[in-house]
């Protein structure tokens, strides 16, 4: 089997068993070129998923791209990029198909509503777990009122109301708290 082909099937079999977001994807890929198919070693594969991670976009696609790359040049970042986006291309197109089909059904419209509590519990722990993050020292699982981070909660506490008051991009108040964070941190002595 020709490298091009190996790449491609490898990154469809990621695509479609990384369930649970792109970093499920890095074993999956790992397994695939360096262990089974040993297209490349331990230590390149790691450089190539740091690099991926710093990359701005899915760390399953970045990785899938720089893999490709580094193997096969251009045609192989494409290859690997298509291969590892087309299971979930079919299956949103698969369940587009079936929505728009039965979106009347009592039945879909109940399930639809028993989803939506829990999507927005989701996102709201999601939301949650950022927030205590990036106030405390710690992970969540220990917080302690002395790992507070005071900067961080004026700058959320302001980004917030400058969000809501002043209906200011997020780009922007992403951007301007980055850079009032750095300013803070460079040039005042901050605990």
């Amino acid at each position: 089997m020709s490298l091009v082909l190996k790449l491609f099937f490898s990154f469809i079999q990621v695509g479609l068993f990384s369930v649970g977001g792109g970093y499920a994807a890095i074993p999956l890929i790992q397994a695939q070129i360096v262990d089974v198919y040993h297209l490349m070693t331990m230590s390149e594969y790691t450089d190539l998923i740091t690099i991926a991670e710093m990359t701005p976009g899915p760390i399953s696609i970045n990785s899938a791209t720089f893999v490709g790359t580094r193997l096969a040049g251009v045609p192989g970042a494409i290859i690997c990029t298509v291969g590892c986006i087309i299971p979930a291309f079919i299956i949103c197109l698969t369940l587009a198909h079936f929505y728009y089909k039965y979106r009347n059904f009592a039945g879909v419209q109940t399930v639809l509503s028993a989803l939506r509590p829990a999507v927005v519990a989701l996102i709201a722990s999601a939301g949650m777990s950022i927030l205590l993050l990036g106030l405390f020292k710690a992970d969540k699982t220990s917080l302690l009122l002395s790992d507070f981070r005071i900067v961080e909660f004026l700058l959320f506490i302001g980004a917030f109301f400058i969000l809501r008051k002043f209906k200011v991009s997020a780009i922007k108040i992403i951007f301007g708290t980055g850079v009032v964070g750095t300013l803070i941190y460079t040039f005042l002595p901050v605990i």
